[in-house]
């Protein structure tokens, strides 16, 4: 055991423990706990959730900090089937977006508005740029046969003979580690047709000359099979993971940070906290960082050197700066979709542009537009309003913002004049930007608050700031959730299953797989319930996921009074 991570005082022994409470986490442990487990979850920050947490402002607007909209989510989809598995299928309702048009996709001289399905976009594609067609058809030929291939690997492949795994993924091993600017050069696109089929890229954070064929399909694969808004926002994904952990004998603690996960002789034996405890577990999962995890928690010399130096000079996704707005309007006029809107149609020069320090003006915007995806849901905003995030790529470097540290690691920011001046002027360039391809919004906003990459690694300790994990890793994949130390795990946006919502809960259900030895998700699927369901706690009329996600202690501690804030641009999320 590591010297320095003798603490005074030792923790209640536990089957398990899982370090961090994204959506990776909690739904590893989730089915850890239905299979009977005792399992402990830690949590550094005040709410269980990550990348789904939501959080409340003047008593009038609820805004989701990462769950923005998610695919395949009818019966059967991966994410029903992950939840079902565990008792909550009649828990979380999935509400449907325009499925005609879900993601509104705008390029100087193009306009396509993605649909369901492979063959309907193969179309609206064509009919936007017909002197294209055929490069349009052989990108659509290989990322929907490569998708096809992705899901039944996912639902699939444990009952697949080896010798059948070759003709079953013939697109795979030709195409899914090729970066999809090979595809776009051997497809022979232009600058423009490339930045329409790019145009959500920012969903993955990956440059084209960064994302394999792979990865963009299995996110683009993923919002072909429908588009989808939990009810109730993201907090309710969360909440439910949290539900099935405590029922079955398990307990969730915020405010718990871990400082080290414990190694013996090659083996995880628990964690030490920053409070001086110590829980003993001969399984540990980690869902914190995956660099900080490697360096940090476990320690370098606990890992091969080849391992570390990959992890030392791993590159990160592109972080966001994102808008919180209120609008004394309620856009109802507006389809229910996502705006991915460019000012430039030359994609490549965009991310270079943004990688290097940007520009004076902001050539790109994700609009997402909450109170239409969930209309019913009052906490949202006051009736006849609206709520929405206005996001935008940015510079990752911590010099860029005028810091040489970042807030994980004890850096101060929110005061500093650098930091400031670079926030107010990429707000009020994103503004300038948003009005461009919205219409006027500052004579209605109500409420405006801004996020950085440093807000972000400040709640959820993320290497750059950013919500999509490594993008680079040593040229090799991405770590799966097995590792080289017996009883260590990891899962979180860096793994193998990918960022984002569907990817980090894969990467969750595959972990307590590994684990347990058992094909959960193609089970779950099928029908399989793990656990039992009749120990879920009943839902009061006043249910509040956020309540639920406070973790054990807290919930049932008194609650601060509640304060107003005054509206700033360098308001409460800085």
């Amino acid at each position: 055991m590591d010297s320095d991570a003798r603490g005074t005082g030792r923790g209640t022994d536990w089957d398990a423990v899982v370090v961090g409470a994204g959506l990776g986490g909690l739904t590893a442990a989730a089915y850890l706990a239905a299979a009977g487990k005792r399992v402990l979850v830690l949590e550094q920050f005040t709410i269980v959730g990550g990348n789904s947490h939501v959080f409340r402002r003047r008593r009038a607007y609820e805004f989701d900090v990462g769950v923005h909209y998610l695919g395949d989510c009818a019966p059967g989809g991966v994410i029903p089937s992950i939840l079902s598995g565990v008792g909550l299928a009649d828990r979380v309702e999935f509400l449907e977006m325009d499925q005609s048009g879900f993601d509104l996709i705008r390029v100087p001289g193009v306009a396509v508005d993605m649909p369901a399905g492979w063959e309907q976009y193969r179309r609206r594609l064509t009919a936007a740029m017909p002197e294209e067609a055929a490069g349009l058809d052989t990108f659509v030929d290989v990322c929907s046969a490569l998708g096809e291939e992705q899901r039944a690997a996912l639902f699939e492949a444990h009952q697949w003979a080896p010798q059948d795994i070759a003709a079953r993924t013939t697109t795979i091993r030709q195409w899914g580690r090729r970066t999809l600017d090979d595809l776009f050069r051997h497809c022979g696109l232009s600058p423009r047709a490339r930045t329409v089929l790019a145009a959500q890229a920012p969903n993955y954070g990956l440059t084209p000359k960064q994302a394999t064929v792979a990865r963009h399909t299995s996110v683009t694969d993923h919002y072909l099979r429908g588009a989808y808004f939990p009810a109730g926002g993201g907090q309710v994904l969360s909440a439910g993971l949290v539900e099935v952990i405590e029922a079955h004998g398990g307990e969730v603690r915020t405010r718990s940070r871990v400082r080290r996960i414990l190694v013996d002789n090659g083996r995880a034996t628990g964690v030490h906290l920053d409070s001086g405890e110590i829980v003993a577990a001969d399984l540990v999962v980690s869902n914190a960082d995956y660099p900080r995890t490697v360096l940090e928690l476990v320690g370098r010399e606990h890992f091969q050197k080849s391992l570390v130096t990959r992890t030392e000079r791993a590159r990160m996704g592109m972080p966001w700066l994102v808008l919180y707005l209120g609008l004394d309007t309620d856009l109802r006029d507006r389809p229910n979709a996502n705006l991915w809107w460019y000012d430039t149609d030359d994609i490549d020069g965009y991310f270079d542009a943004v990688s290097t320090g940007g520009t004076s003006e902001v050539p790109f915007l994700f609009c997402s537009f909450a109170s239409l995806k969930d209309p019913e849901n009052r906490a949202m905003c006051p009736p006849g309003h609206a709520n929405l995030q206005v996001m935008t790529l940015c510079p990752p470097d911590y010099a860029w913002w005028g810091v040489t540290e970042g807030p994980a690691d004890g850096g101060d920011y929110r005061r500093n004049p650098i930091y400031l001046r670079r926030k107010r002027e990429l707000t009020e360039a994103t503004l300038n930007a948003a009005e461009k391809a919205l219409g006027p919004l500052r004579p209605h906003i109500t409420h405006l608050e801004a996020a950085t990459p440093l807000t972000h690694e400040r709640y959820t300790f993320s290497t750059g700031g950013t919500p999509f994990g490594m993008a680079e890793w040593g040229g090799t994949a991405r770590p799966g959730t097995a590792t080289a130390i017996a009883g260590l795990h990891v899962v979180g946006a860096s793994t193998q299953a990918g960022n984002g919502i569907a990817g980090v809960m894969l990467g969750g259900i595959s972990c307590a797989a590994d684990i347990l030895g058992e094909p959960l998700l193609a089970k779950s699927r099928a029908g399989t319930v793990y656990g039992d369901p009749d120990l879920l706690p009943d839902r009061p009329d006043d249910w509040d996921p956020r309540e639920v996600c406070r973790g054990s202690a807290r919930r049932t501690s008194p609650k601060r009074p509640f304060r107003l804030r005054p509206d700033s641009l360098s308001g409460p999320r800085q």
